[in-house]
């Protein structure tokens, strides 16, 4: 079968010793094995993921419990701190890096019985929208190989639109996982800020950075959710986690209080992404949900606000990549000064590098008033009209992307164009809310996503009504 059955299935399945894990796992080497082509994944893990799923098998055989997620084959974006090979980020400069623990969102997941297959690419220190800032190749979109699959974490969505596995983890800093959701035509969920650890992720802006799924239906988005969320000594910025299980959904529109964000279609909206989600509002309205537009006047300035915190936050994570400890090291450097300059020189892509001196400027003395501190001002502003909304409507609906997936080497050459890519995504980071992509259709043959925010922990709510909408005609 060319799709995969529902993960709890699966590994109820497994369990009750009907499916073998490593029948599962062998399927998805044999689904990666037929989808090279892609260019998705950095790096796979066969001998570690078929010695895990005969462990499991025989476990079951002695009638032990394993878990939600018993047997269930998956992909974590190479960003991810992972004991099963190198973690390389997609960049050069961490190409050599073998990571000394595991991430926690890993250490759940395979807790419960789940078992990581592969690495997936990504945008360069997930620096991008299109995962051509990788250090290592382009992934190509699975439904057009001549354009970018979305990123940063375009190589987890790919590997899930060509059913390598049933599911795969990204990280979403200003709509990397719901970006490459909708140009590769999956499920992208972007919980509430903190409500995943990100212990033993790659840091890139650590204000928005955000652990979440990719996966074929809201259930499996859920299911993962579930396994994954809740507080962790080893983050402290995560929070505490809903008492009744996020997997456990009561999925309902009629009632429902719906509200357009009129500024995600005052510009640039193309017409067939339009169109898509024209209709997916008017399926709403048909089932019962009081839909209305509703106006962020801030909202216009969430790209340039993201665009000064997120590189001021990328320079200072980037520091400790200095060719001294771990990650690329320049051998033939001379002095101390030098191996610093050459390290970084040699490890760092041109993205990379853009956006640590973006940000070493607008946090110098001369304009940290005049840019950061303006930036934090509005990104206040920002969360607080997010906030009025939310006292008047249960949810906020758009587009998740302006455009269709855009042709490989399109914008490459216009950094500012690549970044207008994020216009529809990266107020949710900036809030901390929860946002979740769902296909709603095809425009000239590609996937179009339709976003749903929600206010700040209303995860398990925000997945039911993602849900329902899932299940309209």
């Amino acid at each position: 079968m060319d799709s995969w059955p529902a993960i709890d299935d699966m590994a109820a399945g497994v369990q009750k010793a009907e499916l073998r894990a490593v029948d599962l796992v062998k399927r998805s080497l044999e689904k990666i094995d037929k989808s090279k082509e892609y260019d998705a994944l950095i790096s796979i893990n066969k001998e570690g993921a078929l010695e895990r799923a005969e462990a499991i098998d025989k476990r079951v055989a002695k009638g032990e419990k394993i878990g939600k997620l018993a047997g269930v084959p998956f992909i974590a974006k190479d960003n991810f701190l992972t004991l099963s090979g190198k973690t390389t980020a997609a960049s050069n400069m961490l190409k050599p890096f073998e990571a000394p623990y595991q991430a926690t969102a890993i250490n759940k997941l395979e807790a419960e019985g789940a078992i990581c297959v592969a690495k997936a690419n990504l945008d360069a220190f997930a620096h991008g929208s299109s995962t051509e800032n990788s250090d290592f190749f382009v992934t190509k979109n699975p439904h057009d190989k001549t354009r970018v699959p979305g990123g940063s974490s375009g190589g987890s969505a790919a590997a899930v639109a060509l059913s390598m596995v049933p599911f795969a983890l990204g990280t979403d800093t200003g709509g990397s996982i719901r970006l490459p959701a909708a140009f590769s035509g999956v499920v992208g969920y972007k919980p509430t800020y903190g409500l995943v650890s990100r212990s033993g992720v790659v840091a890139m802006a650590s204000s928005t950075d955000v652990i979440g799924p990719l996966s074929r239906t809201v259930d499996d988005a859920a299911l993962i959710l579930e396994v994954m969320s809740g507080p962790d000594e080893l983050d402290s910025t995560t929070i505490s986690r809903d008492k009744k299980p996020y997997n456990d959904l009561l999925p309902q529109i009629r009632g429902q209080k719906v509200g357009i964000i009129k500024e995600y279609f005052d510009e640039g909206l193309e017409p067939g992404v339009r169109q898509v989600v024209d209709d997916a509002i008017k399926k709403l309205k048909s089932a019962g949900a009081d839909v209305s537009e509703v106006s962020l006047p801030s909202l216009p300035l969430a790209l340039a606000v993201y665009y000064i915190i997120c590189p001021a936050e990328v320079s200072s994570n980037l520091a400790r990549y200095d060719g001294q400890r771990y990650g690329h090291f320049a051998k033939e450097a001379r002095t101390l000064q030098d191996s610093y300059k050459l390290a970084r020189e040699q490890g760092f892509g041109l993205e990379a590098k853009r956006r640590i001196m973006i940000g070493a400027h607008v946090l110098s003395s001369g304009y940290y008033d005049a840019y950061y501190k303006k930036a934090q001002t509005v990104r206040t502003k920002i969360i607080k009209e997010f906030e009025a909304a939310f006292l008047k409507y249960d949810f906020l609906v758009g587009p998740t992307s302006p455009t269709t997936a855009f042709k490989i080497g399109e914008k490459t050459s216009d950094p500012l164009k690549m970044y207008l890519v994020d216009i529809m995504t990266v107020a949710a980071n900036i809030s901390g809310v929860p946002a979740i992509s769902i296909p709603a259709g095809m425009s000239d043959n590609l996937p179009v996503g339709f976003q749903i925010i929600g206010p700040q922990n209303s995860d398990r709510k925000l997945l039911a009504m993602a849900k329902a909408f899932e299940g309209l005609k």
